[in-house]
């Protein structure tokens, strides 16, 4: 991080498959409008968060989660002169499901129907985690993981509605996201996209919204952010990954990327290498 009052780390542990963790202290830091494939499980230890969640602004102190289910556009930033300080899960999908089938009644898809709990104990198992991970203690990690996820399912979960696309809008902005992913590199205008898709302009933005909480050129660079991510896990480097998702160079990566994943693509790369490295025995 740049600057004495700002840090984050953000990593993955070989034991715990399948989910993302971070422990960070931002003060200036603004999080755009983004979505993550995971759940987020955010357990503020100092100040207080701002995030944007389905059209309200929602603030959460120290002692509380910040709650996201996947595929949620929100945003981030300091609620206090101080900032915030917290840390993070992100388990994936399937991980939660099975825990909630395991653990709980829930049936569907389970999910958070608040976006913020106030719950210093689940707070405290969620930074016992990051402990346990930063220490090696798989053992201990993996199971304060599940006594959290399960934990917060119990105090704070339900059945997600089932997406369902029947609208005309939504197939409309269904057609829309399908083109851009399949012309990330380079995307139509706008209103060469609306005339391909028989619509205007106008009525694609709307569209679009209604069904991603976000227009389109914001959908895209989350999505070439999330897709950097994934190229940046298989090697390729923050140069070449920029060029590969769209972005005009790799500055243009580095602050979109930082600006959603909250830590630059080289820093994101190196403590994912350091994961493997570790899994492979080198030194």
């Amino acid at each position: 991080m740049t600057g004495s009052d700002e840090r984050a780390r953000h990593w993955r542990y070989e034991a715990l498959p399948g989910v993302d963790l971070l422990r960070a202290r931002y003060v200036r830091k603004t999080f755009v409008r983004h979505t993550h494939e995971h759940f987020v499980i955010a357990g503020i230890a100092d100040g207080v968060e701002v995030f944007r969640h389905h059209g309200s602004d929602v603030t959460v102190g120290a002692g509380a989660l910040a709650l996201v289910n996947p595929d949620t556009a929100h945003t981030g930033r300091a609620g206090v002169p101080e900032g915030w300080r917290y840390g993070a899960v992100y388990p994936a999908p399937g991980l939660v499901a099975g825990i909630a089938a395991e653990t709980t009644g829930i049936r569907g898809t389970p999910g958070f129907v608040s976006p913020v709990l106030d719950d210093p104990y689940s707070v405290a198992l969620v930074h016992r985690v990051l402990r346990a991970a930063d220490e090696g203690n798989a053992l201990a990690a993996d199971t304060l993981l599940r006594v959290a996820v399960t934990r917060l399912l119990r105090l704070n979960g339900g059945s997600l509605p089932q997406r369902q696309v029947r609208t005309a809008g939504a197939r409309l902005a269904a057609r829309a996201r399908a083109v851009l992913e399949e012309r990330m590199a380079e995307p139509p205008a706008l209103e060469r996209l609306a005339t391909d898709l028989g619509t205007s302009p106008f009525a694609l933005l709307r569209a679009f919204r209604d069904a991603y909480g976000m227009p389109p050129h914001t959908w895209l660079t989350d999505a070439r952010v999330r897709r950097a991510r994934l190229l940046l896990d298989a090697g390729t480097t923050p140069a070449e990954a920029a060029v590969a998702v769209g972005f005009t160079d790799q500055p243009h990566l580095n602050r979109h990327f930082a600006r959603i994943v909250g830590v630059p693509p080289g820093a994101y790369q190196r403590e994912r290498k350091n994961v493997q490295d570790a899994t492979d025995g080198r030194p």
